[in-house]
Formats: structure tokens, sequence, C-alpha cells
């Protein structure tokens, strides 16, 4: 649109040209109903504000300085090591058991004893390797003679395992045994009922499976837990 340079600071005078052009355009109108004007407030959208730099963001390191020393609970004063958790921090797969054995115990190293070493072969038989997945457990320190963790050990460092979820974001958690199952799960079913099928925690697929300590000693569950497993591939689409 062309405005005479005479007028071209008038206010009232642009208006018209404005409104002159809008006619030769065709404009006959304009609607502004207060029903209108909501529809086309919706169309106009705040540019989400960006994270304040003072709002820490967490992460596995976070989560490991704030234990420290843990003495929060009991099972501190036998234990050698600490077992924080090792892997994948953005593993789509996380493996959750109940505690640390005695050879966790003595490295700090979650599950590389034989029922570790057992896990080991399942996560390869899976096409995957434990650099790939994330593994945990419930409690962070061993329960003496290997006892499962009691309900205050359990409630002391669930704050911690639940960060570690929330960081790690897993598509799918397979709980190893009865523990880690009734505390994922919020139940107290045993998991010989609940494996085989998915159950969902706020969006995250929890399956259910026997823990490899159990099956060294029953090993005619192996297969049981080779069907969770094979689940467990189908929905995160791994070949088998």
């Amino acid at each position: 649109m062309i405005q005479d340079p005479a007028t071209a600071n008038d206010p009232h005078c642009a208006l018209r040209d404005t409104l002159l052009q809008l006619s030769r355009w065709g404009c006959q109108g304009f609607e502004c109903s207060p029903q209108t004007l909501a529809i086309l407030n919706t169309w106009f959208r705040p540019v989400p504000a960006a994270p304040s730099e003072d709002v820490p963001v967490d992460t596995l390191v976070a989560i490991r300085d704030d234990l420290g020393d843990c003495r929060r609970c009991g099972l501190s004063a036998g234990r050698t090591h600490l077992v924080f958790g090792e892997g994948n921090p953005r593993a789509e797969l996380m493996f959750v058991g109940e505690g640390p054995g005695a050879e966790e115990d003595r490295s700090g190293k979650v599950f590389i004893g034989p029922a570790g070493q057992l896990l080991t072969r399942i996560i390869e038989a899976m096409h995957l390797t434990r650099d790939q997945v994330y593994i945990c457990n419930v409690v962070k320190c061993r329960p003496p003679g290997n006892r499962n963790p009691e309900a205050v050990e359990i409630q002391t460092c669930r704050p911690f395992l639940e960060r570690q979820i929330k960081v790690v974001g897993p598509k799918v958690i397979c709980a190893l045994g009865s523990v880690a199952t009734q505390v994922l799960l919020d139940t107290d079913q045993p998991v010989s009922r609940l494996r085989g099928r998915f159950h969902d925690r706020s969006g995250i697929k929890v399956m259910p499976t026997y823990h490899p300590a159990y099956l060294l000693r029953e090993p005619d569950k192996k297969k049981l837990v080779w069907e969770d497993v094979k689940k467990i591939m189908a929905f995160l689409r791994i070949p088998l």
C-alpha cells in the first residue's frame, strides 16, 4: 500500500488509508465477538521460560554424592562398600535387584558375584551388554547374611532408588525377585504371581521375574525368566 507522503505521519489518515485498502481487497468488516477472541487467544501461547539456573538438574553423580558415606540406617554398620549401581545413564532397560551380596560388598560393584554372572549371561542373551543397560538395587548396602532388607531399610534407601529411576528414565524396568517387585509396584504379592506380564509404573513398564540368585537354586525356572525376557525384547524391538 502506497501512502501520500503528506499524510504519512497523520494517524487518522493512515487508519483511513488502511481501511480503504482492506475494502479494495474485499474485507466487509471484523468479527470480534468474545467467542472469536477466545479462539484467537489460543493461537498465541507464550514461549516457555528457560529453566532457571537456580534449579539444579539431578544426575546420577549428584545422587551418589548425596548418599556420601551413608549412615542413614543400620545396614551401614556391617558393610564394606556402598554399592550404588552402574551402566548406561540413559538406558531403555533397567534391572533392579534387592541388595548387594558378598562379592558386591567387597568390591563396591553391582551384580558381579555368581548371581551377577548369570545376570550378565541373561543380558547377553538379549543381544545387549551391561554397558547398554542400567543395574542397581533397592538398598545400597548388603543385609547381614544376605537376608531380605527390612521395611525401614527399604524406606530409608528408597528415595535414592526413585531418583535413579527418574534420572535414567527407562522404558522398561526388569524387577529381579519379590523384594524389588513389591517395592516398585507397591504390592505384597510375590513375584510368582506377577511375573510374565507388564505392569505400569507411572508410564514405565515393569516386568517382574525371578532373581538370578533364585535361579542358581532352582535352575528349572530359567525357562520362565527367558519367557519374561523375550517379552521385554519384543517391547523394545530387540530381534531374537
